[in-house]
């Protein structure tokens, strides 16, 4: 097997997970046989299904920002609408670190390039538990000046046999960001109160199209966020992390029409900033040198009730 085609499987009891080497993204995730992710389609994954995104997620307008007193362009990856999209490392190779049957711990160091020429290593640690599949991911700056950074993850999350169109959405927000039509950028945060993207309490998704970003997430009473995807005949799942270090969330149903997996899947990927915020500067987290993040999530199955 090649390296760029390399994953890894790792199980406990009826869980199991592959993590591809290439992006150490999240490749599949099932539990008891059932699908809780769409399964990646190709080695290096399409639409970014799984995908580790750093050192940003989302969208940077035109590829151009600045930070501290330099301007700084990176490549446009996202050419129809002219945007950086979705970091540096998908199609990165990454280390192994260590394997255990039930986890694996996979790392990259960034240099220095045109766009982003700061130095950041990346330990992705991924372990099923009874919680649950766990993702951790430790960035590190190992330059000499500070650098800007956020991190999200890209699963798109299945509740059962079914698509989009037949789940249930329970999103704690209170709020989301509105885009412009043409680019997918954003303009200014809005309440979801009353409005087609209020999902604080769980129904049905029907034919809503999203693609938002959301934020002013509501924890429950042990501090945590979970976004859940509910299905009638097989429960369903739900992805769980601290929004006092993940304050933002971006939803996707996954419309393509006519391609392979049209809305066979909800995007669910926790983020530490919304899109464009190495221009807006909202959430973005400065990594002084030798200072680390570290953010988490967990996706579990929830059992038919």
């Amino acid at each position: 097997m090649s390296c760029e085609a390399a994953t890894f499987e790792i199980e406990r009891q009826d869980s199991r997970a592959t993590i591809g080497m290439v992006g150490a993204g999240l490749r599949r995730f099932t539990d008891a046989g059932r699908d809780l992710i769409l399964p990646a389609p190709g080695p290096a994954g399409f639409r970014y299904h799984g995908a580790l995104l750093a050192p940003w997620p989302n969208r940077i307008a035109g590829g151009r920002y600045r930070f501290g007193d330099r301007w700084h362009q990176l490549p446009i990856n996202e050419v129809e609408r002219n945007n950086a999209l979705h970091g540096l490392v998908c199609w990165t190779r990454f280390d192994l670190v260590a394997l255990a049957p039930s986890s694996v711990t996979l790392s990259h160091a960034l240099v220095p390039q045109p766009g982003y020429p700061f130095r950041l290593s990346l330990t992705v640690h991924y372990g099923l538990s009874s919680s649950g599949l766990t993702c951790e991911v430790v960035a590190r700056n190992d330059g000499e000046v500070s650098l800007p950074y956020g991190v999200a993850s890209h699963p798109y999350l299945r509740a059962g046999s079914g698509g989009v169109n037949g789940w249930r959405l329970q999103l704690p927000a209170e709020a989301f960001l509105t885009v412009t039509t043409d680019r997918l950028l954003p303009v200014e945060p809005a309440p979801v109160a009353d409005g087609p993207f209020d999902f604080r309490v769980s129904r049905a998704i029907g034919n809503t199209f999203i693609d938002h970003a959301f934020t002013a997430l509501i924890p429950d009473a042990d501090g945590l966020v979970r976004v859940r995807l509910l299905d009638d005949d097989a429960g369903g799942v739900e992805c769980e992390w601290d929004p006092a270090v993940v304050p933002w969330v971006q939803i996707h149903t996954a419309d393509a029409q006519g391609a392979d997996g049209h809305r066979a899947g909800l995007a669910v990927e926790p983020m530490t900033c919304p899109p464009d915020a190495f221009n807006s500067g909202a959430d973005v987290v400065v990594l002084s040198p030798g200072s680390r993040h570290r953010a988490s999530w967990t996706i579990r199955a929830l059992p038919l009730t």
